[in-house]
């Protein structure tokens, strides 16, 4: 169930790593919470990477998907 979630709330963060040349695909999501990505394109390669998975990515997820704990690059 939580999976399902965060692959719908992944799916609404795309539309905005796309326009700027990049994407993100959900790897994993662990019983605990934590959740892994990767991001692609220029996303990937990006040196403020870290900071888009974290205040972007990571602080969206936490707000629609309570259960969610942390983001990590995978």
């Amino acid at each position: 169930m939580i999976f399902d979630e965060v692959k719908a709330a992944v799916e609404n963060v795309r539309p905005s790593l796309m326009a700027d040349g990049g994407d993100i695909e959900l790897v994993s999501v662990s019983d605990d919470g934590v959740v892994k990505v990767r991001l692609t394109g220029a996303c990937g390669s990006c040196p403020y990477s870290l900071m888009t998975l974290k205040q972007g990515v990571e602080s969206y997820l936490k707000k629609v998907v309570p259960q969610v704990k942390e983001v990590q690059q995978g």
